[in-house]
């Protein structure tokens, strides 16, 4: 009993080392056609910084845009998209990279 539960934790520590190094940081630029104010653009970097694994964004009003580099362990263009739209700035992806 006891070597098979020694053995189970191997495996999943292996199975976490190999997760970790699948990690990868992405980019993706959402379009907000939202932002209409000089305020938006804080408010959808707000609402974006606070999703788990963001590492950085940057919005442009002029562009209706945010560039938005973040751990797709950590998170998802999925994430993103419900965070910005629960702040009311429903947004698209316009470029993933």
């Amino acid at each position: 009993m006891f070597k098979t539960i020694l053995t189970a934790s191997f495996v999943l520590a292996a199975i976490a080392a190999s997760s970790s190094a699948i990690a990868a940081i992405q980019t993706v630029t959402l379009d907000v056609p939202g932002m209409t104010c000089s305020s938006c653009p804080i408010t959808v970097k707000k609402a974006l910084m606070k999703v788990e694994g963001v590492q950085q964004v940057k919005t442009n009003f002029d562009k209706k845009e945010a560039v938005v580099t973040f751990d797709n362990v950590k998170t998802s263009t999925a994430q993103l998209r419900n965070a910005s739209g629960n702040a009311g700035y429903p947004v698209s992806v316009k470029i993933a990279q």
